[in-house]
């Protein structure tokens, strides 16, 4: 999330978390919340606002925030519906407060400890663009018109719409080519399940059909946030915050809201880094991981873990610790070992090196059980933890370093092993990342797919493979989620904020 300054009038150097979640019109579209420090919300001086008469902004307005801001699911618990309404009545309140031009500025706040001021120069054009946004979403939806021109490829690919999925996360793909997707954009509003059919083979995903809407199955249930989807032996799993669904025989039921043949097993009910991505290994298990209850866990033994399940999902083992938000891994093609990405922590300070800059996220490689990578004792492989609350756990000489260390903050979540035949062949078995992008930085930066290029076990680059989501100004449209490869060697790439997957294809 970039940088909210709110001028020589109003100056935030205390707040440490802004966010926003929402939906219009069945698609889903952020609003405006605001958490000071992710724990408590702080009222502004009356003596610093000078907008307190100032016309508050419509409804649809106000969820037109969401355009250009992050939803940080977990400042407000987890998400979901007693999250929304959190945030639809801090949202009325923050409208009351600032007046429209810093209001529809796209920026949201200074970092911890900043001394940095607003620049509203910006903000009348940014008043513009946030009404053209909100007329968009009343006409029907915000996927109809990306500027797919401004996305740069290497030489030869191209880029398309593949399919409009609003909230689209993680991917799978089933036996015939159908594509199943899980959904948890926007803060959790989007609590669905769907499969995306080719039907007629002209790369496009014409057919779109809801398999499960959670929000009306588990209505009120803030941890039904179908993140995660997996498929195996024609049937579909399904990774909530606190367990895991089957839903067999997937392909000839989708279209009947069918029910889960079974309940897994149960995970914590932890909506901070709770969302699950899942997948099966070479050995048929299915791997869960367990994010870190917080910025930092001070319970490495329960959180910041990456689980092994049985293969009746009914009792789960370690397989690596020390991993604090991995939203995305794969098996090596050849070699059968886990990669992983990892996202760093946040507000870490040491000496000169602030929080913009420390420490990496990471690409991360497990070829067997019991590793760990560090967590909440040693950061990138080499930065030990300043606090000791958190140092006490380990030295850095106990953790397993990245194979990759990858931008400080780029959210890296989706990986694959590009294992088409569409592409040219120095990308065969080479990493891709679909990098989300940051939130707290005061410079975006992410919101694109990277690639790693591997000799052997060794990364030898990290650089852009698609890029333009974040513009040289720092106004972004999407942020891509998952990676997968089609059995036409395409690649698909889901966005929860355009809500859209794209079909990247090289034609030379």
């Amino acid at each position: 999330m970039r940088v909210f300054r709110f001028g020589s009038l109003i100056h935030f150097s205390f707040f440490a978390c802004i966010t926003g979640v929402a939906g219009i019109a069945g698609v889903g579209i952020l609003a405006f919340g605001m958490l000071a420090s992710c724990k408590m919300r702080q009222s502004v001086p009356s003596s610093h606002v000078r907008a307190a008469n100032a016309p508050r902004p419509d409804n649809a307005t106000l969820a037109m925030f969401g355009r250009y801001c992050s939803g940080c699911h977990a400042a407000y618990g987890g998400g979901g519906d007693a999250a929304w309404r959190a945030i639809s009545s801090d949202a009325a309140e923050i409208a009351s407060r600032l007046d429209w031009d810093t209001a529809a500025k796209d920026h949201m706040m200074p970092p911890p400890d900043s001394d940095q001021r607003a620049d509203l120069a910006r903000a009348p054009g940014d008043r513009e663009k946030m009404r053209a946004a909100v007329n968009a979403a009343r006409g029907g939806g915000i996927a109809t018109d990306l500027p797919l021109d401004r996305i740069q490829l290497p030489p030869g690919f191209k880029i398309s719409v593949w399919a409009v999925v609003p909230g689209a996360r993680s991917m799978t793909m089933g036996d015939d080519g159908t594509v199943y997707v899980g959904s948890g954009g926007l803060g959790g509003r989007h609590k669905k399940v769907y499969a995306v059919q080719d039907k007629d083979r002209n790369g496009t995903g014409e057919s779109v059909t809801i398999i499960r809407d959670f929000d009306k199955t588990d209505a009120g249930d803030d941890l039904a946030v179908p993140n995660g989807v997996a498929f195996r032996n024609g049937a579909l799993y399904v990774g909530l915050v606190n367990r895991i669904l089957r839903f067999d025989r997937i392909a000839s039921t989708f279209a009947q809201n069918p029910g889960p043949a079974i309940e897994g097993v149960r995970f914590p009910d932890e909506g901070y880094h709770g969302w699950k991505f899942i997948g099966f290994g070479p050995d048929g298990r299915m791997y869960v991981p367990v994010g870190a209850n917080g910025n930092m866990t001070s319970d490495p033994d329960e959180y910041a873990l990456i689980y092994r399940l049985s293969e009746d999902l009914t009792s789960k083992e370690v397989f690596a610790k020390g991993v604090r938000n991995s939203v995305g891994f794969d098996w090596h093609p050849e070699t059968g070992e886990m990669w992983l990405t990892d996202n760093g922590r946040d507000n870490l300070k040491i000496g000169n090196q602030g929080s913009d800059d420390i420490p990496p996220d990471e690409l991360n490689r497990a070829p067997r059980a019991g590793m760990n990578f560090g967590h909440p004792f040693c950061h990138g492989g080499d930065i030990p933890e300043p606090d000791p609350q958190y140092s006490k756990y380990g030295n850095c000489a106990d953790a397993t370093p990245p194979v990759q260390k990858l931008g400080p903050h780029v959210a890296a979540l989706g990986m694959r092993f590009y294992t088409g035949s569409n592409f040219p062949q120095e990308f065969r078995n080479q990493v891709f990342i679909a990098e989300h992008g940051s939130w707290n930085r005061s410079k975006r930066i992410g919101y694109r797919v990277s690639l790693v290029r591997l000799d052997g076990n060794q990364a030898v680059s990290y650089e852009d493979f698609a890029s333009g989501w974040l513009s040289a100004e720092g106004d972004r449209w999407g942020r891509p989620v998952d990676v997968q490869v089609a059995p036409d060697g395409a690649m698909l790439v889901s966005d929860d904020m355009a809500g859209v997957i794209y079909r990247i294809t090289y034609e030379p």
